[in-house]
């Protein structure tokens, strides 16, 4: 294999493995491959289409949170996973969300039957960076849930389990709730009194 197409396939494995695996079009143009060796790829099954300009890379090793990397993506890497799909990614409480859950700046206008959107995005400093992705913190997480209003007693198992744990404290909770508003903020004190805070 000549050098250049060495570097290019290195440059383009390098980022799959931040992205478990995912590159988009964009990125792959970037490493060196137009959107000619990009068709060609495809059709060679070396790359699976899995949406508009996202691939992923065959024989790729599964991960829990693959989905979570295509979504993020598929929103340009704008999208921050939220609400019950973040706590499912903390492993706080029994949720499973059937569709993912992201919170998106307000001027996107994409959407997909599989997710669900929140606008807007939340401050920096409550989204953490994974590998592929960006999440809610713990306690923006749970303020997002109480804001939406999930059944109180889903929300009062993960915030019990949030503080046993050590991923919140009441005072941030009650912070993270009070800028959302006054569901999140009756749903996080229902809670906190629920776990005896």
């Amino acid at each position: 294999m000549p050098s250049g197409q060495l570097t290019k396939r290195r440059a383009l494995f390098q980022l799959a493995a931040r992205q478990h695996g995912y590159v988009t079009a964009a990125q792959a143009v970037e490493a060196g491959y137009s959107h000619q060796a990009q068709k060609y790829h495809v059709d060679r099954g070396n790359w699976v289409r899995v949406d508009r300009a996202v691939f992923r890379l065959l024989d790729w090793p599964a991960h829990p949170e693959d989905h979570l990397v295509r979504w993020v993506l598929w929103s340009g890497g704008l999208g921050v996973v939220s609400h019950a799909s973040a706590l499912s990614v903390h492993d706080l409480g029994d949720l499973d969300p059937a569709k993912v859950h992201l919170s998106v700046p307000a001027r996107f206008r994409r959407s997909a039957s599989e997710i669900v959107l929140h606008r807007p995005l939340p401050p920096d400093i409550d989204i953490e960076d994974r590998e592929g992705f960006r999440v809610t913190t713990p306690s923006r997480a749970l303020a997002e849930c109480a804001q939406a209003r999930i059944e109180q007693h889903w929300l009062d198992g993960a915030v019990a389990e949030a503080l046993s744990r050590g991923l919140t404290t009441p005072r941030r909770l009650r912070a993270a709730a009070t800028e959302l508003g006054v569901a999140a903020e009756l749903g996080a004190h229902v809670a906190l009194e629920a776990a005896g805070r």
